[in-house]
């Protein structure tokens, strides 16, 4: 099983986006997938037409079980009409109670913990965190072997991406602290992107320049992402043919091999 984390302390930038079409594009592939909407605001459970509820305060406030709090998506909201879904995908929903998650445990391994209870029976974790850093967020690196960076071509997303990894730097000593091998970075996604603009194409080449082979594809502006949400849908089932599912398909590809060099 691995666990990634979709981090970028600045809000709007495509974290929930990358995370739900992430998850939906592995699961079609075959993979069993866990995603974890660990944002008060439940925008991962919206994508999928689920409203918020405090499934991830339920499991590691109140200990309940797995069976009580993950919910699966159907395929059929996820996956193109032509490409069945191989594997599973199932969320963990977050709402206004996870603010309070990190006044409640004590346990720097507590996410880590419930996390390895699934080991036999998923292959992929993806956590989507809100903006604003907590001590969960503490907790959930704990619980991460791979890390993901969305961010927009502008300069206060490159701001809020250079104190994400900051801070991912600082709890990544506190994991080689804790008997735990170092967190991964697996990629910098920019997203929302207009590379005719100036302003854009720019600030891409900056941003190679500064961290190289770890800048992912753009993954440029589009209606279609809007219009998928909309209709509780995602832009493989929505719109399969559309450049937006061609974006999701080459970002399930760059992540198994990113994946797959990480564990090699």
């Amino acid at each position: 099983m691995y666990v990634v984390t979709m981090l970028n302390e600045k809000g709007g930038v495509g974290k929930t986006t990358l995370s739900t079409h992430i998850a939906a594009g592995l699961a079609v592939k075959g993979y069993r997938v866990v995603l974890v909407d660990s944002d008060p605001q439940g925008h991962a459970c919206s994508v999928f037409g689920l409203n918020p509820e405090p499934g991830l305060y339920n499991l590691l406030v109140r200990n309940a079980s797995f069976r009580d709090v993950l919910r699966g998506i159907p395929s059929e909201i996820y996956a193109p009409r032509s490409m069945p879904a191989k594997g599973t995908l199932a969320i963990i929903p977050s709402n206004v109670e996870t603010r309070n998650i990190a006044a409640m445990i004590s346990n720097v391994f507590a996410v880590k913990q419930r996390m390895d209870e699934l080991a036999n029976f998923v292959d992929v974790v993806i956590f989507d965190t809100s903006p604003t850093p907590s001590l969960l967020h503490g907790a959930i690196y704990v619980a991460t072997d791979g890390m993901l960076y969305p961010t927009e071509l502008s300069a206060l997303s490159f701001q809020s991406l250079v104190e994400s990894f900051s801070h991912r730097e600082a709890f990544a000593k506190s994991r080689i602290g804790l008997g735990l091998r170092d967190i991964q970075t697996l990629g910098i996604i920019p997203t929302k992107t207009r590379l005719k603009t100036i302003e854009h194409s720019e600030n891409l080449k900056m941003l190679e320049e500064r961290y190289g082979d770890l800048v992912w594809e753009p993954v440029a502006l589009s209606v279609t992402w809007e219009e998928a949400s909309m209709q509780n849908r995602t832009v493989l089932n929505y719109a399969p043919d559309s450049s937006a599912a061609q974006s999701v398909w080459w970002l399930v590809a760059r992540f198994e091999r990113a994946i797959a060099q990480t564990v090699a």
